[in-house]
Formats: C-alpha cells, sequence, structure tokens
C-alpha cells in the first residue's frame, strides 16, 4: 500500500463526528489550565487513522493573541496543554461518540493551513505575478 493513500469515506464521516465532539468538550469544559483559560481554540480538521484508534486534530487559536512576541508560540503551547489534558478530552468526549466501537485517543498539531493560504494569497497579489499577467502586446 502507499503512503498518499486518500482517507476513506468512513474515515472522513469519523473525522468530522470527532471534530464536532472535540470542538463540543474544548468549548464547554474547564481544564484549570492557564493556557487554554479565556482562549478560543478552532478545530479545524480532525484526520483518523485507518483503524480509527488515533484521531490527529489540527488546532489554532482565535483572536490573533501571541505569547513571547513570537508567531506560533501561542499554538505550540495550546498544542502541549490539550495534550496535558487529552485523557480528560478523551473521557469528556465519550458520550458525544458513544456509537464508535473505540474511542480513539487524540494527537494535537498546529493548523498551519491558514498561514500557507495567507503566503500563496501574498504571491500572487505580487508585484512580479501582476507583471506577467498583464498583457504587453
Amino acid at each position: 500500500m502507499s503512503k498518499s493513500k486518500a482517507p476513506s469515506q468512513r474515515q472522513l464521516r469519523v473525522g468530522e463526528l470527532v471534530r464536532h465532539a472535540l470542538t463540543e468538550v474544548i468549548s464547554r469544559e474547564n481544564f484549570n489550565d492557564p493556557v487554554l483559560d479565556n482562549q478560543m481554540i478552532s478545530v479545524s480538521e480532525v484526520r483518523m487513522s485507518p483503524d480509527l484508534k488515533i484521531a490527529t486534530c489540527f488546532i489554532s487559536p482565535l483572536g490573533g493573541r501571541k505569547m513571547n512576541g513570537k508567531g506560533s508560540a501561542d499554538a505550540q503551547a495550546i498544542c502541549k496543554a490539550l495534550a496535558r489534558h487529552a485523557k480528560f478530552i478523551r473521557a469528556r468526549a465519550t458520550p458525544h461518540l458513544n456509537q464508535m466501537k473505540y474511542m480513539p485517543s487524540f494527537r494535537f498539531l498546529e493548523d498551519t493551513s491558514f498561514d500557507n493560504f495567507a503566503r500563496i494569497d501574498s504571491l500572487l497579489r505580487s508585484d512580479a505575478v501582476r507583471r506577467d499577467l498583464t498583457d504587453e502586446d
């Protein structure tokens, strides 16, 4: 099998169910963690492993708050904090996912897709591209 195989419909469907449950838990629970307190977190995507036992969750903080003056330090700190509370989150998500045979374990990663989109957009709006698109004939 190839490593670049696209996810199955089942993986996509379960990933979306897990994303909804995770969003519900993160938005409603109190973690008693200074990194997570008063922080709005977006769960943009959840990718399930083929056996549906591991959920890789892509998160990004909302509001643009940055710690230590670094660009993505806030998202990295949030990922680490969520990883510390992964068992608690898993227990709280269980009632939302009671139709699943196995409750997946959660892995948290920073979602950089929005940064990539912004970089591509700025490249497309650059003078060099604009110059190439104008008709000089």
